[in-house]
């Protein structure tokens, strides 16, 4: 059995344009003798009758008092009218297509709600309606836990089922849909000639993702890294097959040629700011005594440096105030510096090339752009700068690497 996942997000289904190319690209399918199994999201954003974000701000009109067990349940019911929606438009066009929630999808979770993950998955009601030649749409975002309560599994939580549930039916390919025609070599609303990647690597999309590319969830691409399951991100609104995303190994077979870039993108997370906590006199264990206080604060943290001066590190700006809270009682001396950005140099080819931080700190002191703080890994360096530096920054180094060629 051939089976195809094919995930739609919000905008892919917010209007009924957008729901006309869902509705196309599923014939298509179809005439290429998949058997489909479809992911949607909620329909629209935030202002939309059904988006997630819609949902929230009419529970904090009343009251604004649920459990988290509650609210995964008033979440789950979005992608619910999404399903239901695009099940009733299948079968106007004698499409037989059944509704599954996450559930009934097999998908069992942990009872973290809000940001549940996934335990197992039985997909045995999927394959029988699959069997029975019908469209089987899931919905995503969700799951239940062995006591049968909805669960929520975090924000890009479509992603995550999708690449999951594709493992769990041995599926060919995954395809996520979305509003850009795949990944680009930066945010096209901030680099004008980014340009469309036909390939990237499991490492490559991951840290792509991790680091500010909204294409797809780190999560969803961790899942199918694991399994070896190609995903192709794709625009809604075309027909292009987007960008494929798997091993090398697998993409120097598809491409038949050698895979010989440094850099890949540049992608960038805005609104952060930096804590510098310097150590006391005769003091050496600062840095356990700060991250234990930031756990306990359910506080993330990131680009952290520790040295024999103190530690370094980032959390998002509405994290600013109570990590600073935190870090009082220790009685440590602390530096804030607000406002900050991470911009993020991608590719998997830079590891052991000389040259490249040398690029990259040529091209920010000749813009006049500071760099407060730099960290790297074998695919990855990052640079932290001054927030109101951030755009000149993506541009100026998606100019260095000369990515739009």
């Amino acid at each position: 059995m051939r089976i195809l996942v094919q995930k739609f997000g919000g905008t892919s289904l917010s209007s009924v344009e957008a729901r006309i190319h869902v509705i196309n690209h599923i014939k298509r399918a179809l005439v290429e003798a998949f058997n489909l199994v479809i992911v949607v999201s909620a329909m629209g954003r935030r202002g939309d009758p059904y988006a997630t974000d819609t949902l929230l701000d009419w529970v904090g009109l009343n009251g604004n008092q649920l459990s988290p067990r509650e609210r995964d349940m008033i979440l789950c019911c979005g992608e619910t009218i999404s399903a239901v929606t695009l099940c009733s438009l299948l079968n106007a066009e004698h499409i037989e297509a059944a509704v599954l929630n996450g559930e009934q999808a097999g998908i069992t979770t942990n009872d973290r709600f809000g940001n549940a993950q996934i335990l197992s998955i039985n997909p045995q009601r999927i394959l029988d309606l699959l069997k029975q030649q019908k469209v089987v749409i899931v919905t995503g975002f969700q799951g239940a836990t062995v006591d049968h309560d909805f669960t929520t599994l975090g924000r890009g939580g479509s992603d995550t089922t999708a690449t999951a549930l594709g493992v769990a039916l041995n599926a060919e390919i995954v395809d996520i849909f979305t509003d850009v025609d795949g990944v680009l070599t930066a945010d096209p609303r901030i680099v004008e000639d980014a340009k469309p990647l036909s390939y990237v690597t499991f490492n490559e999309i991951c840290h792509l993702a991790h680091h500010g590319a909204k294409v797809i969830h780190p999560r969803a691409v961790e899942i199918a890294m694991q399994a070896n399951l190609p995903v192709r991100i794709r625009s809604t609104f075309t027909e292009g097959t987007g960008t494929l995303v798997a091993s090398l190994e697998a993409l120097k077979l598809e491409t038949n040629t050698v895979i010989d870039r440094y850099v890949t993108g540049i992608a960038y997370v805005p609104s952060l700011t930096q804590l510098t906590v310097l150590n006391g006199e005769g003091q050496y264990d600062t840095s356990l005594h700060v991250f234990k206080a930031m756990a306990q604060h359910k506080i993330s943290v990131d680009f952290i440096n520790v040295n024999p001066m103190g530690v370094i590190y980032t959390v998002f700006e509405s994290d600013a105030a109570l990590a600073l809270e935190a870090l009082e009682p220790l009685g440590y001396h602390v530096k804030s510096t607000s406002h900050c950005a991470k911009v993020s140099v991608i590719g998997g080819g830079m590891n052991e090339v000389p040259g490249i931080m040398a690029n990259i700190v040529e091209a920010l002191m000749d813009a006049d752009i500071t760099i407060l703080q730099s960290s790297d890994s074998h695919t990855t360096i990052w640079v932290l700068v001054n927030e109101v530096d951030m755009v000149l920054a993506v541009r100026t180094l998606h100019a260095k690497f000369k990515l739009a060629v």
